[in-house]
């Protein structure tokens, strides 16, 4: 009977320890890959990130308006409808105002005029934030707000509470120049649709006026926080992480503009303000992660922290984007009077910290005036109780002596 060779078995090329080495030897490179290019990896110069964002802004401000464009020229436009109100007959109708007009009134000619240097503005503004400053220092107002906003309900569960270590307001002052007004339409452009162009087929009229200047801001405003990264899986605070954080303004320039939105009889007046996308800010950003190995200075907490900074800024105050501030009524009124000599007229308001320090006057004057009564009574009291021992003592009336027991005869002479 013929036997049957079974086949040879193939070698194995790798043994398992090789194979285990192997694994472990590439999880390990892919690991300080990762900790090298993306935690520690050199950031790009601020120039160049400065640029990448302007040209950012610039696209999205562009497709913006093309976009209003496009609205324009595809939308019919419908002439408001008055509100069904009887008018008095005796307030006289004014004639209609356009920006020309008010142009042509004010002398002011927006091709010709020169830009102002607006330095009683930087004086005053100045002044402002000096206050503002003062009153922050006094009895910590900035730091509880600043501590309360920063934990507020919508703070994630992975984050513990966020306590603020260190604030600087800076000790320098924007500086306002090259102010100008121009006209601009609706929307708040400057640029295709003005100057009574043709947009659509027919002529646009200029919607408002708006005043556009340039901000410089070289200061350092500090903000500095502590905090825990809380790792809450597979089951509660299975790890923590400190962190600290320090975001620092460095300099800030940009152009602001201003203008006034037009109120009806149902809407306010409001001021609307906002910079353009040609702006720059440069944040000066420190880290501190661990707390026995402590990495200092992430790269990438910075970048992903400054990023989210200049997300902020763009999303409230960067065109198209802008804020309104509701002006109150212009007409005089009485309980807005203040100063002279009129008896029902107010006080003169006076700031926080030194409402303060009149309150605390008051409140020590008063303690003194209390004290002062309290001794007096007492002396008085003491001279009214000596007349009535020296009155006894006239008559001949025996009283007790101070510790003498009941019962016993206080006229017994000691022999």
């Amino acid at each position: 009977m013929a036997t049957i060779d079974a086949p040879p078995k193939p070698e194995v090329s790798l043994s398992f320890t090789q194979g285990l080495l192997l694994g472990q030897l590439s999880i390990v490179i892919l690991i300080g890959a990762f900790i090298k290019f993306f935690i520690f990896g050199d950031p790009p110069s601020p120039d160049v990130t400065a640029a990448l964002r302007a040209t950012e802004r610039r696209s999205r401000t562009l497709a913006h308006k093309r976009s209003l464009l496009t609205l324009r020229s595809t939308t019919p436009r419908h002439p408001s409808q008055p509100l069904n109100k009887k008018r008095s007959s005796i307030l006289r109708n004014p004639p209609p105002l356009t920006t020309n007009t008010i142009l042509s009134k004010t002398y002011y000619n927006v091709d010709s005029h020169q830009p102002e240097s607006l330095d009683w503005f930087n004086v005053l503004i100045a002044q402002t934030i000096a206050q503002f400053r003062a009153d922050a220092q006094y009895d910590d107002a900035i730091l509880t707000s600043l501590t309360k906003a920063l934990n507020g309900t919508a703070r994630p569960d992975f984050l513990d509470e966020i306590k603020v270590t260190e604030l600087s307001l800076g000790e320098d002052f924007p500086i306002f120049s090259n102010c100008r007004v121009i006209p601009v339409d609706e929307d708040g452009f400057a640029g295709t649709g003005n100057r009574g162009e043709s947009v659509g087929g027919s002529a646009r009229e200029h919607g408002r006026l708006q005043a556009r200047m340039d901000v410089d801001l070289s200061d350092f405003i500090t903000l500095a926080l502590e905090t825990k990264l809380l790792l809450n899986y597979p089951k509660p605070l299975v790890a923590v992480l400190p962190v600290a954080l320090a975001v620092s303004v460095v300099r800030f320039s940009g152009t602001l503009s201003i203008s006034f939105i037009p109120g009806s009889p149902l809407n306010a007046t409001t001021l609307a303000f906002s910079f353009l996308d040609d702006y720059r800010l440069d944040l000066s950003i420190r880290s501190l992660v661990g707390s026995r190995s402590r990495l200092q200075d992430v790269p990438k907490i910075a970048q992903l922290v400054e990023a989210r900074l200049h997300t902020w800024f763009d999303e409230r105050a960067v065109e198209p984007r802008f804020q309104q501030i509701e002006l109150p009524s212009l007409w005089p009124r009485k309980k807005n009077t203040r100063g002279g000599d009129d008896a029902g007229s107010e006080p003169p308001s006076v700031s926080r910290a030194k409402g303060k320090e009149i309150e605390r006057d008051l409140r020590e004057e008063a303690r003194r005036e209390v004290e002062a009564e309290a001794r007096a009574r007492a002396e008085v009291e003491r001279i009214e109780q000596e007349g009535l021992r020296w009155r006894r003592r006239a008559r001949g009336e025996e009283y007790a002596m101070p510790g003498s027991m009941p019962g016993s005869m206080p006229g017994l002479n000691m022999i």
